[in-house]
């Protein structure tokens, strides 16, 4: 029925399977014929077979190799710049280890560049189009041993949060690389909503249990599965980058948040209607304090405006009327003045920022009084900037609005607050009603002398 529960088809196979290894092939050079060795190392070679091939092999005969010098070190730099030459993006760093992504989009340590099972002075790039290799090799078997196979082409790579290497697929032809499971019912009734199942990967990882590493067996067929052709590659298992919550290192990632952090910060005007953390306003607060003071002082409050905050904006509100009708707005424009301030009612929480007098100096003369003052004030600033980040930072938005440095008596007054503290603007705080990308930064604004 329409609507109704996906029909269930498992991934697993009708029956046991078997994992066969594939002896007696030569060592591949540039221009071999695969289909050939293959047909004549396995002629019992079936229908409905997966055929995994190390991508090693591929490398071989699709001439993606590299001379290497025999010295070291000179072998260790051309490898290097084979590493630049085949990244797309570094995912993270340790030390001389990289793990980035390559042009197929993998990630995986040094681009797959490799020194095992090649020649002494050879060094093997990955196949250039692994589905591709993949998808030639099943039309030649087609061709020359007349039986209807998938392919998969692997490599080893480590896992994220599991210790060791296993092989993955990194081509396939003939195989139904995902089984997705969304919308369909286990035995229990329940309504499978986000499994998938890599099923090349898990051929991959069952073909190199016969293979191995040094035993020279590349080559391995599983039989049994009879596997969907649903006309995917290895390609759709590598995850958009959009969706890849883990597509930086440890280090990467703290490197790329400080610098995003200041870009997260955007004016947020509309709320979803849901709770602010208070433990995350007060990080938050936490942090804008660390921002620098002069004397060593600690001048800036922040506080948190509940109980009296509509007796406070209402005053606010009459002071800013006042001021615009004085000005002789058309009360059309001053209605359309007066509905700005809507924001600091709407918003789920209200926090002011102060600027008070501790531990300003005290001077003779007006000029340096006014430096004094534009110093703190300065400060201020800062203190409200890191502030305005760090909720960015906690998942927060946030809207600075200037109106209380215009009313700063009446701020003073409904708060009962000390003479010396000195508004800096309120902020509107809350979960933002839909995520903001980062802006992009000004490049423009540095000038020189």
């Amino acid at each position: 029925m329409p609507g109704g529960p996906v029909p269930a088809v498992d991934h697993r196979a009708p029956g046991a399977i078997s994992v066969l290894p594939v002896p007696g092939l030569p060592e591949f050079r540039p221009g071999d014929d695969l289909a050939g060795a293959l047909a004549a190392a396995a002629p019992w070679l079936a229908d409905g077979d997966v055929v995994v091939v190390t991508s090693k092999v591929f490398s071989k005969v699709e001439g993606r190799l590299v001379p290497a010098p025999a010295d070291p070190e000179e072998r260790d730099r051309l490898r290097r710049e084979l590493v630049d030459a085949e990244t797309e993006r570094v995912v993270a760093r340790r030390g001389r280890t990289l793990i980035v992504a390559g042009k197929l989009g993998i990630v995986q340590a040094a681009a797959g560049v490799d020194g095992s099972n090649v020649a002494a002075d050879e060094l093997a790039l990955l196949p250039a189009d692994p589905d591709a290799s993949a998808a030639r090799l099943r039309a030649d078997l087609r061709r020359v041993a007349g039986v209807d196979v998938a392919v998969v082409v692997t490599d080893t790579m480590g896992r994220s949060w599991r210790v060791g290497q296993t092989d993955v697929a990194i081509g396939t032809a003939g195989v139904e690389v995902l089984h997705r499971y969304l919308g369909m019912v286990d035995g229990q009734g329940n309504e499978l909503l986000v499994t998938e199942i890599a099923v090349a990967d898990e051929l991959a990882g069952a073909a190199d249990l016969v293979k191995g590493k040094l035993g020279g067996l590349p080559v391995a067929v599983v039989r049994g599965l009879h596997p969907l052709d649903d006309g995917s590659t290895a390609r759709d298992l590598v995850r958009p980058l959009d969706e890849d919550l883990f597509r930086l290192g440890t280090e990467e990632a703290l490197a790329q948040g400080r610098r995003e952090a200041v870009l997260l910060r955007r004016s947020v005007r509309a709320f979803a209607d849901e709770p602010v953390d208070l433990a995350a306003l007060r990080r938050a607060v936490g942090v804008a304090l660390t921002a620098p003071a002069p004397h060593h002082s600690t001048p800036m409050r922040f506080a948190l405006v509940r109980e009296r905050r509509t007796a406070l904006l209402d005053a606010m509100a009459h002071r800013w009327r006042e001021h615009l009708e004085a000005d002789g707005r058309p009360a059309a424009e001053v209605e359309r003045r007066m509905r700005r301030g809507d924001l600091l009612r709407r918003a789920p929480e209200l926090v002011l920022a102060f600027r008070t007098g501790d531990g300003m100096h005290t001077y003779p003369d007006d000029a340096r009084r006014q430096g004094e003052r534009t110093m703190f004030t300065v400060a201020g600033g800062a203190a409200v900037q890191s502030f305005l980040i760090a909720l960015a930072a906690e998942g927060l938005g946030s809207c600075w609005v200037g109106s209380t440095i215009f009313a700063a008596d009446v701020v003073r007054r409904v708060l009962s607050l000390p003479p010396d503290w000195q508004p800096l603007g309120a902020i509107a705080v809350g979960v933002p009603a839909e995520p903001a990308p980062p802006r992009g930064p000004r490049t423009d604004g540095l000038l020189e002398w």
